[in-house]
């Protein structure tokens, strides 16, 4: 029993007004303010959130959640990770109101060196997911989960060993192209929660490099980003369509320095699936237009 899919993130932004302004005005999130407090809550979904954006100094992940069916699909996991010499903490009650969950465990992830957090039983909002402007949604529905995440690592065989013998994740696919690799996995039938790819210069080992959202219409997709060209967002990969999972989608710059992929149309990953290694990260279009 593993990671059913990914469930939140959390973010420290050096400036949370822009970071407001780009997921409401370009991806149609809905903000919920905590109160009392500064930290905003982002919804996407039928979930109470998804992303959450705390106000720092300096830009940063926080965590990432990761979804499990069951609290005993939750200990067993615990278990597993505390085998491998993982110190792991059991969240608070207060932590876990925070993320709306009912319980959770705390560890630093050992390969990355990402803060994480494995939970079950998200708190499910009874009122439909307002946007911030006319979209007609996210598919994360079916246990899909957030979207994706992906990571540049220092050792990748030993990374990928780590999701897959711990935490239960399968190869969905490699990309191989100029002086770089990149290893694809699912948990559900999304084509990948997460890929690693090898550091390179510049590209330092435990770097989040992007967070996928993927939406329910491509024209949600088109509008965004003549939405983000029209407010001069840095765009940073041109529309266009992978070879492997076949997304539709461009890339723009956060305000945290990271991307995010707006995308459409992933392939799902089923029982008869091939696992394959392409020599180029698309079939068309995106092209590079930053560094």
């Amino acid at each position: 029993m593993g990671i059913s899919s990914l469930g939140y993130v959390t973010l420290n932004v050096s400036d949370l007004a822009a970071w407001l302004d780009l997921t409401t005005s370009v991806f149609g999130l809905e903000v919920r303010h905590r109160a009392g407090e500064s930290a905003v809550d982002l919804r996407m979904d039928a979930y109470h959130h998804r992303l959450s954006l705390y106000p720092a100094a300096h830009d940063s992940l926080g965590v990432v959640g990761w979804e499990v069916a069951s609290m005993n699909a939750l200990e067993a996991l615990g278990e597993a990770l505390q085998a491998q010499g993982i110190d792991i903490s059991p969240g608070s009650a207060d932590l876990c109101h925070e993320r709306r969950v009912k319980a959770l465990y705390r560890f630093t992830e050992p390969h990355i060196g990402i803060a994480t957090e494995i939970y079950y039983g998200p708190l499910m909002s009874n009122t439909p997911f307002t946007p911030s402007r006319g979209i007609a949604g996210y598919n994360t529905g079916d246990g899909l989960g957030l979207g994706h995440l992906v990571f540049w690592v220092r050792d990748l065989q030993a990374t990928l060993d780590f999701y897959l013998n711990v935490l239960g994740f399968k190869i969905s696919d490699y990309i191989a192209w100029d002086d770089n690799d990149a290893i694809f996995l699912h948990c559900n039938p999304r084509h990948h929660s997460l890929a690693i790819m090898a550091e390179r210069p510049g590209r330092p080992a435990g770097v989040l490099h992007h967070i996928m959202l993927e939406a329910q219409s491509r024209d949600d997709v088109g509008y965004g980003y003549d939405i983000v060209r029209d407010k001069g967002i840095p765009v940073m990969i041109e529309p266009g369509k992978h070879s492997n999972d076949h997304m539709q989608s461009f890339y723009l710059r956060t305000p945290s320095g990271f991307w995010m992929e707006y995308g459409y149309g992933a392939l799902l990953v089923g029982p008869d699936w091939e696992i394959k290694n392409y020599d180029q990260p698309m079939l068309w279009g995106h092209r590079m237009v930053g560094p």
